[in-house]
C-alpha cells in the first residue's frame, strides 16, 4: 500500500494546532505549579501547626495531635536533631521550623517558575 496523505486539515489526536497550543500548555503549567504550590503550603501549614501545638503543651494522647506530629516527624525527617538545644521548645521550633521554610521556599519557587514557562 502507498502513503496516502491525509485528508485537508486533519491533526492527529492530543496534537491542537493553532493558537489552542500554547494555551493549552499555559493552563495544564499553571494547574501543576498551583499543585506544587498547594501541597507546599500543606506540609509548610502542618509543621507550624505541630510547632505550635507543642509549645501550647497540647494532649499527646489525643487523635488529632498524634496525626498532627506524626505527618510532622514524616515531612521533617531530614531535620530531625540537626539542633540541639537544652530547651526543648526551641529545638522543636529549629528542627520542625526549618524544613518548613525550605518547604514555602522550594515549592513556592518552583511554582514561579513554572508559571513563568
Amino acid at each position: 500500500m502507498s502513503n496516502i496523505d491525509p485528508t485537508p486539515g486533519y491533526q492527529p489526536y492530543n496534537q491542537p494546532s493553532g493558537p489552542e497550543r500554547p494555551v493549552r500548555q499555559q493552563s495544564s503549567a499553571r494547574r501543576t505549579a498551583l499543585t506544587i504550590f498547594t501541597i507546599a503550603d500543606i506540609a509548610a501549614g502542618l509543621l507550624g501547626l505541630w510547632i505550635l501545638l507543642f509549645l501550647l503543651d497540647a494532649n499527646r494522647g489525643n487523635v488529632f495531635v498524634e496525626f498532627v506530629q506524626g505527618t510532622a516527624d514524616l515531612l521533617a525527617w531530614w531535620s530531625q536533631d540537626i539542633f540541639t538545644m537544652d530547651t526543648e521548645g526551641l529545638r522543636v521550633l529549629l528542627n520542625y521550623g526549618l524544613p518548613a521554610v525550605m518547604y514555602l521556599l522550594i515549592g513556592h519557587g518552583i511554582a514561579a517558575r513554572l508559571n513563568r514557562a
